[in-house]
């Protein structure tokens, strides 16, 4: 019995030891995917529509098949980053609906007030080209980081809104929507009626 108990002692010290050794293991913080960005180059946007500006190379843009499009509206396709900027464009002369248009965006601006951390105005105003309108910078964890629109106060409206195909996660995505914020930045200091 004796010699039994010999040959399990050094198991049984050899458990004890690895039990009371420290262990400073500690699991890998999630991380996100280094992003590369593109280099910043622009072409004009000039289809049979009242309107025209710049937009980047590496963003495609494609006519809006949804359900409810209409005729003139897009979208800005960012594929490298999996966003959309849906553009609709509306003639807003003779109907009364421009007051309408300018409370709709207000409205779909602030309805992402529950999870926005911040939501901030910029007075858009170039009287030069008849542009004016409102640029919403959206924080927190929405569905949209920017949204805008863009009138000549009497006859058109333009909107934009961007989304991207994934769940709101802000810290995630922020770097991408400051690098998109940028070429909206030029978009719409581009941003032209025809006539």
């Amino acid at each position: 019995m004796k010699l039994k108990n010999l040959f399990f002692a050094p198991f049984i010290l050899l458990l004890i030891l690895s039990a009371c050794q420290s262990n400073d293991y500690s699991p890998k913080p999630k991380a996100y995917y280094r992003i590369e960005f593109p280099k910043k180059q622009y072409i004009e946007f000039n289809q049979p529509v009242p309107f025209n500006f710049e937009y980047p190379t590496y963003a495609s843009i494609e006519q809006d098949k949804s359900r409810d499009a209409q005729k003139d509206w897009y979208n800005l396709h960012f594929k490298q980053f999996n966003g959309f900027l849906h553009l609709t464009y509306y003639d807003v002369s003779g109907k009364g609906e421009y007051d309408e248009m300018v409370e709709d965006a207000r409205k779909l601006a602030f309805k992402h007030t529950i999870k926005a951390t911040a939501i901030d105005q910029k007075v858009i105003n170039y009287p030069d080209r008849r542009v004016y309108g409102i640029y919403y910078a959206i924080e927190g964890n929405t569905a949209s980081s920017v949204q805008f629109f863009l009138t000549d106060s009497a006859k058109h409206y333009f909107r934009g809104a961007l989304y991207f195909n994934e769940r709101p996660q802000y810290d995630s995505i922020e770097p991408v929507v400051k690098f998109i914020k940028k070429d909206i930045d030029k978009m719409i200091s581009t941003f032209k009626w025809k006539n």
